[in-house]
């Protein structure tokens, strides 16, 4: 949907927007708010990870490397809780049998930061943007600039009860 913007010099500029994008009114990632992520090593068993989530209600773990911390994948617990119930993976099996990789050949990789605006993060979960067209997301990694250290997680669902949270004000 376009919108068009007018200026106090009389100039008018039409620029894309969501639905939302007046609900976000310049707010960032920093806003919603993001609980600090929980990560799991690869070689942990299935039953702490689903344990640590339950713990904190969390419904992505991310997974890091044991020797550098690297960034490896994730746990989406959903996904998780289907597979143990299917018997694809048992809850002693190691994490790395259950966690989603991320591709990182020939792929642009999106940083996700405290300082990106909502209308970003609203655009990447849609897989708008930086290569990603098509490729929805639930949830987002939020690191520091430079991808160093993994700040916490952000999903779909803490966006979507943001814009229920915030007033809306017409003009």
């Amino acid at each position: 949907m376009a919108a068009t913007l007018s200026s106090s010099t009389g100039t008018s500029a039409v620029r894309d927007k969501s639905p939302w994008a007046n609900k976000f009114r310049g707010a960032t990632v920093e806003d919603l708010d993001p609980p600090p992520a929980l990560s799991v090593k690869p070689s942990q068993p299935i039953s702490h990870a689903m344990m640590s989530a339950f713990e904190r209600d969390y419904t992505h773990l991310t997974v890091t490397s044991q020797e550098n911390r690297a960034l490896l994948g994730y746990l989406s617990i959903p996904r998780l809780k289907e597979l143990l119930k299917d018997g694809k993976v048992r809850e002693n099996d190691p994490v790395e049998s259950a966690m989603l990789k991320f591709r990182r050949k020939g792929r642009v990789y999106k940083v996700i930061t405290m300082d990106t605006p909502l209308e970003d993060l609203e655009a990447f979960f849609a897989g708008r943007g930086s290569g990603l067209e098509g490729e929805t997301q639930d949830f987002a990694v939020v690191t520091d600039g430079s991808r160093r250290f993994v700040l916490g997680v952000a999903t779909k669902w803490d966006l979507e009860e943001f814009v229920k949270r915030r007033p809306v004000y017409d003009n």
